[in-house]
């Protein structure tokens, strides 16, 4: 297995045994402290549980490389996963609203929610700083092994740990002030429920646009070119694609060379070219390069 698949299913599988334990406390500390707010974080925790398992499967598929059936390998498995947590983190988003807007509806009638023990406070201080210490530990990883599906899994135990403050802050105004100062968990919940919905659809459109075989960045095509141009024999470039599958990029372009050009010294222009392209991009950028005599170049 490669050190950076190893790397995502160790961080992933110790943020699954996290979630087993934190959805287990939190659901007793709910149903024992009668705090709503803690049931639904559980809830939370568990949403987190599920999307562990979606990216375990999904990058163990990614990591499989090219075969019959993939000729470009299989990337995008990982992308489908970035897709599929982000939809999570933006369903458990709108349903922590919803659910936070109908216990404002209730106070505002005359109803009064609960008021919490002490349990319930603690398992909140308890989960902000596990879901804290598991979004640090996720994202950097996933900057440095240049996962997108980690980082976007990072943002779910970030989403807990909100979830959790929201809690908090709830719990504990219900508890010190009583009565009607309970309202104060669903309006933080609510505010934090936002939050959660404006990240899942920020990571949503990478992750569609790499599925619909969007083009890299400007910037970067611009780049892709000005290597491309340092390598001596090269008259122009044109006709270039990019786009990204996975954690790698894939690069196709059009070379013009002098047609007097031999086809060995064709050929090793564009091994250079791709050299060139891999020791910027990464060892797993794949290359295609079309040549050209610069008479029939369009």
């Amino acid at each position: 297995m490669q050190t950076r698949e190893k790397q995502i299913i160790s961080v992933t599988v110790w943020g699954a045994v996290a979630n087993v334990l934190l959805t287990l406390v939190k659901f007793v500390a709910g149903i024992w402290g009668r705090s709503a707010a803690m049931v639904a974080d559980a809830v939370h925790s568990l949403s987190d549980l599920i999307s562990d398992a979606v990216v375990l499967v999904m990058v163990k598929i990614a990591g499989k490389g090219k075969d019959k059936g993939h000729d470009f390998g299989h990337g995008k498995f990982e992308t489908l996963a970035t897709l599929a947590v982000s939809l999570l983190l933006l369903v458990v988003g709108v349903s922590l609203l919803s659910h936070g807007i109908d216990e404002i509806r209730f106070v505002l009638r005359g109803g009064v929610i609960a008021k919490p023990a002490g349990i319930a406070l603690w398992a909140a201080l308890f989960s902000i700083v596990i879901k804290e210490l598991l979004y640090q530990w996720t994202a950097r990883v996933g900057k440095s092994v240049n996962s997108q599906v980690m980082i976007a899994n990072a943002w779910h135990h970030r989403s807990d740990a909100l979830s959790s403050v929201g809690a908090l802050v709830g719990i504990g105004g219900a508890i010190v002030f009583g009565g009607q100062w309970t309202v104060l968990d669903p309006i933080v919940s609510c505010v934090i429920s936002v939050v959660i919905v404006v990240v899942a659809v920020k990571m949503s459109i990478p992750a569609l646009s790499e599925l619909t075989d969007a083009s890299l960045p400007e910037e970067t095509e611009n780049r892709i070119v000005e290597i491309i141009h340092t390598v001596p024999g090269v008259e122009n470039v044109h006709n270039l694609k990019t786009r990204r599958s996975g954690s790698c990029i894939i690069i196709d372009a059009h070379i013009v060379v002098n047609p007097q050009m031999s086809v060995v010294l064709a050929h090793d222009i564009t091994v250079k070219i791709e050299n060139e392209l891999c020791a910027e991009f990464g060892e797993q950028t794949q290359i295609s390069i079309h040549v050209e005599p610069e008479l029939e170049a369009k």
